[in-house]
């Protein structure tokens, strides 16, 4: 960041060494975060393995997905920088974020997803298509062409999308099982924009065949992940009752 005054720069740079990082890797990070409002970074640097995101208290994803040590270093170092912007927010406008007055106001056109469910964790939108992320009842809302749909997002702790760029509009996300695509996750509720309102759980509910359907897919996929070493016995058992328990 250009704008840096000389003291900022400084502690950036000292950060930066105490995490292992290069300080322009760690400038980079600065402008992610601050961009984020220091809640949350998308980035892309060689030094943090490429692209990935940053939650402050969610998941943290790092191009190479699998080095736990490097994802540590990056959750470390963006707690560190969001406490800079904490305390210079001036910085955020240096990145050309703006403060949202709400999640609602964060997302794209205002809050377009199904009345009831909480802020989201993120959004976006990307051409045509818009998302929003929301962790704890475990859903995902997708906008396409006015249309909504929510899907199940399961055990999916979701860090980025991407959408092919073949005309198809296939969107894909990052979890920490790797890239799937959404149009495999189950389908909770599919409305017109103007009737995407008032979901209830007894739509969900009704759904409960698809899900437990997609709780043994899930679990066929932790069970890959077990076997390649990922997953710990205690990890993949633990998993594994989770998922049952919602059939």
């Amino acid at each position: 960041m250009s704008t840096l005054r000389p003291a900022t720069r400084e502690r950036v740079a000292e950060i930066a060494g105490r995490h292992g990082f290069s300080a322009a890797a760690a400038e980079v990070m600065l402008a992610a975060v601050a961009r984020g409002r220091g809640a949350m970074a998308q980035f892309d640097h060689p030094d943090f393995g490429g692209a990935g995101q940053w939650m402050r208290g969610g998941m943290t994803m790092v191009g190479d997905m699998f080095n736990s040590a490097l994802k540590a270093r990056v959750e470390a170092l963006c707690a560190d920088l969001a406490g800079i912007f904490e305390s210079e927010p001036e910085l955020g406008r240096a990145s050309g974020a703006s403060a949202p007055a709400s999640a609602e106001a964060a997302a794209p056109g205002g809050a377009w997803w199904p009345a009831g469910l909480p802020a989201p964790e993120s959004t976006g939108a990307q051409n045509d298509v818009r998302y929003a992320w929301f962790s704890a009842p475990r859903r995902l809302a997708i906008e396409r062409a006015g249309r909504v749909t929510l899907y199940d997002t399961l055990d999916h702790r979701i860090a980025g999308f991407a959408q092919q760029q073949s005309g198809t509009s296939t969107l894909s996300f990052t979890s920490q099982h790797g890239a799937v695509d959404v149009d495999r996750l189950p389908v909770v509720d599919a409305h017109g924009a103007g009737d995407a309102r008032g979901l209830g759980e007894a739509k969900v509910a009704a759904n409960a065949t698809g899900e437990a359907h997609d709780a043994i897919t899930a679990i066929e996929r932790l069970a890959e992940l077990h076997a390649r070493g990922v997953l710990s016995d205690a990890e993949f058992a633990a998993k594994k009752a989770e998922l049952l328990g919602r059939i």
